[in-house]
Order: C-alpha cells, then sequence, then structure tokens
C-alpha cells in the first residue's frame, strides 16, 4: 500500500503541479474541468447510483454545467454565496448526523449536493487564478488545508482524546482540529511578518485562516458523511494507495470557494 501511494504521488504531484502553474485561461479552466468531472463520476455512486451509465451522465452533466459557467463569469458571485450557504448548512447536517440524513437521504437530493460541491470548488480557482499573484493565492490555500490535516494529525496522535464528529469520522478529534488551527495561524503570521504585512493586515489574514481551515474541515467530514451513508471506505480506487480523486480534494472543495469569497471581501474592504 505504501509503495502504491509513493508511486501514484510521484506520477501525480508533477502533473497537478504543472496544470495548476503552467496553464491559464481556458486551458486551466479545462484543466481543473476535468477533475471535477471525475469527482462527479465518484459522487454518483455516493449518491447510489452504482451504473456506469447513470454516472457518465452526471459527470457528462456536470461538464456541460462548467461550460456554461465559463461562458457567463457574471454568474460567479451568485455561485460563490450559493457554496457558502451549501457549507454552512452542511456544518449543521455533519454535526446532528445520523438524524439529519431524513433531508437528504434522496438521491435527487444528493445528486444536488455534490453540484454544491463541485462547481464552486471549480468557479472559485478559475476566479483566483487571473488575479494578482493568482498562483501564489491557489498556493496558499492549499497550504492552509494541508497545514492543517498535519498539524491535526500529529496533535490527535500526541493529545486526541474528545472525539469531534464520533457518528461521521470516529478518528477525528478535537484536539486535531486545534492543533491544525494553531498550525495555519502560525504559518499564516510567519508569512505576514516577513511579507512585512500592517497589523490590521495580519488580524485580517489570521481570521481569514481560521474561517478557511474550519470550512476544510466541514468539506472532510461532509464527505466522511456521505460515505459512511453510503457504506463505501473510498470515493473510488482511481488513484492506487490513495483512493478517488473526491478523497483527496473534499476539504478542498469546500476551502476554495469561501477563500475566494474572502478574497473578494479584503479587494471591497481595502485590505488588500
Amino acid at each position: 500500500m505504501l509503495k502504491q501511494r509513493i508511486i501514484t504521488a510521484l506520477i501525480l504531484a508533477p502533473l497537478a503541479l504543472c496544470g495548476f502553474f503552467l496553464l491559464a485561461g481556458g486551458s486551466f479552466a479545462l484543466f481543473i474541468g476535468a477533475v471535477v468531472v471525475l469527482g462527479a463520476w465518484e459522487w454518483a455512486r455516493l449518491a447510489g447510483f452504482e451504473a456506469q451509465s447513470a454516472r457518465v451522465l452526471y459527470s457528462a452533466v456536470v461538464g456541460v454545467l462548467l461550460f456554461l459557467l465559463y461562458l457567463l463569469p457574471e454568474l460567479a458571485p451568485w455561485i460563490l454565496v450559493a457554496a457558502l450557504l451549501w457549507w454552512l448548512t452542511a456544518t449543521w447536517l455533519v454535526l446532528t448526523y445520523p438524524e439529519s440524513s431524513e433531508y437528504w437521504s434522496s438521491a435527487v437530493c444528493k445528486l444536488a449536493i455534490g453540484l454544491l460541491i463541485l462547481l464552486p470548488a471549480w468557479q472559485g480557482l478559475v476566479l483566483i487564478k487571473p488575479a494578482p499573484m493568482g498562483n501564489w493565492l491557489i498556493l496558499s490555500v492549499m497550504i492552509l488545508v494541508w497545514g492543517a490535516d498535519i498539524g491535526a494529525y500529529f496533535s490527535g496522535k500526541a493529545f486526541g482524546k474528545r472525539k469531534l464528529a464520533p457518528k461521521v469520522s470516529p478518528g477525528k478529534s478535537w484536539e486535531g482540529l486545534y492543533g491544525g488551527l494553531a498550525a495555519c495561524l502560525l504559518i499564516t503570521a510567519v508569512v505576514g511578518i516577513s511579507r512585512g504585512w500592517s497589523v490590521m493586515e495580519i488580524v485580517f489574514a489570521l481570521v481569514c485562516a481560521a474561517i478557511v481551515v474550519l470550512i476544510s474541515v466541514v468539506g472532510d467530514l461532509t464527505e466522511s458523511m456521505f460515505k459512511r451513508k453510503s457504506g463505501v471506505k473510498d470515493s473510488s480506487n482511481l488513484l492506487p494507495g490513495h483512493g478517488g480523486v473526491l478523497d483527496r480534494i473534499d476539504s478542498l472543495t469546500a476551502a476554495i470557494p469561501v477563500f475566494a469569497l474572502l478574497l473578494w471581501a479584503a479587494k471591497d474592504w481595502g485590505v488588500m
């Protein structure tokens, strides 16, 4: 298993980095769209559709919707706001699972939720990419999520006692959450000080980092909730040793649209 994980990572990491940092415009949107379409194929399974025809059809629908969003950039703010409302709702659903499953157990509802998870993640990246320092902003949100994962792992392993969401993901603890949050706040503070940010900018960045990290945890737990309801361990076996595409991007699907909204707010409020 470890050998498979390493080989897969060595192949995918360069491809992902090239796609994120070397592509632009339509090529970048298409690259991210391909990842999202694969995620849609996996989500259809979590929604209860095992037949390949149904899963491919759902993926095709998502692909068409992405193309329409690319042609209609004026819809971007609404997509991001819809994502924010969804992730706030998802927080409540996770905290009240399994009782809350009665509200989203139908296949139609699950498919609609898949759109709220996948489309805004694509939209957020497409919006961030052409911004000043767009590549670094994309890297920043990834570092926040990865930093939170690493901090949560070591903190949870060393101090974890109180379960965060035992009915959804028994392995996660409040201590792990605090450790992941502390790691990301430390990273943000170091970056802000090293770049000479003002006190207001550092405080704003710390608040934004905390929000992004917390919502990324909700993204992770949300996929875990749907996998638990579906009785599957991984979203697929597309990535040997790593599970599926959704298993790798679940936190990012929540973090990216919220990060994009915060960037928008920072610009409007004159912080950036």
